[in-house]
């Protein structure tokens, strides 16, 4: 790749390099295999050239394989489908997007026995195997400034005074450990943090985790997950509608893609009991 000579000829040693790589994920030029394509992105990151990737076009966009591109270059992949996706990673996320502050960065996360039965980690289905793999190594990933992650977990709690207030306010619920490199070195670093069993009613957490819960809810409605069966469309407009922030386009956008996929998927449940 061309792009990575340049960013080779140019590399500043008290700077961000990066490669940006704008495009439908469809290689027809050049290293065209994915292996070969791996093994370069690799060896670049390795000398501390990053790698983001931007998924443009329809049709024959190849979104995994831009995603997997990116993890091995160290970096972050987003797809443009609008002008205003371009502005918020281009823009508004331009420090979390292209200026890394840690490498390898790997969190877990370990939950008390004595109150938590069994837990579920929402999402990350493209990441099952390898935890479940116990033989192998995870791979951290960059962080940029100002970046953050949310994870969602569904727990059976070992009795039901877990969700009762003050029955457990001392007792740790769970263990979160960090570890990281920072930028150009390879020693590793760890943080800790303990999680107190300090019960909080849905109505009472912030607006922006009710509103995170509204987005897992409607991910697993979507893959009609056997462990939302109970929740309605209509369960969760209300939820994201009354903990969305107005100003944020993005957030106003989700309140749109509900409707839609309610009126899609009630319409799909027509034609079904009409077939019936």
């Amino acid at each position: 790749m061309t792009a990575y000579s340049l960013a080779r000829n140019t590399f500043n040693e008290n700077g961000s390099n990066r490669v940006i790589l704008a495009t439908d994920g469809d290689f027809n030029v050049g290293l065209t295999s994915e292996k070969a394509l791996e093994d370069l992105i690799t060896r670049e990151r390795q000398s501390g050239i990053y790698l983001t990737c931007l998924g443009v076009g329809m049709g024959n966009l190849k979104d995994s394989k831009l995603a997997t591109l990116a993890k091995k270059g160290n970096g972050n992949y987003a797809y443009l489908d609008d002008l205003q996706e371009a502005e918020k990673v281009l823009v508004k996320e331009l420090t979390q997007t292209f200026y890394a502050v840690a490498d390898d960065v790997f969190m877990n996360l370990k939950f008390n026995p004595d109150l938590v039965k069994d837990y579920r980690l929402i999402g990350f289905d493209n990441r099952r195997d390898a935890v479940a793999d116990s033989s192998i190594d995870l791979e951290g990933g960059e962080i940029g400034s100002g970046n953050s992650v949310m994870a969602i977990f569904e727990i059976i709690p070992a009795s039901d005074k877990l969700f009762k207030v003050d029955v457990f306010p001392e007792n740790l619920l769970a263990e979160i450990e960090l570890r990281y490199s920072l930028c150009d070195d390879t020693a590793h670093l760890q943080l800790k943090k303990s999680c107190l069993a300090n019960f909080t009613e849905f109505k009472n957490i912030d607006k922006e985790l009710q509103f995170a819960a509204a987005v897992a809810m409607y991910g697993l409605k979507l893959k009609q997950s056997q462990y939302i069966k109970s929740v309605e469309w209509e369960d969760i407009q209300r939820i994201a509608s009354e903990s969305y922030n107005p100003a944020s386009f993005l957030q106003t956008e989700f309140i749109q893609m509900i409707g839609k996929a309610q009126e899609i998927y009630a319409s799909k449940k027509r034609k079904k009991n009409k077939s019936d």
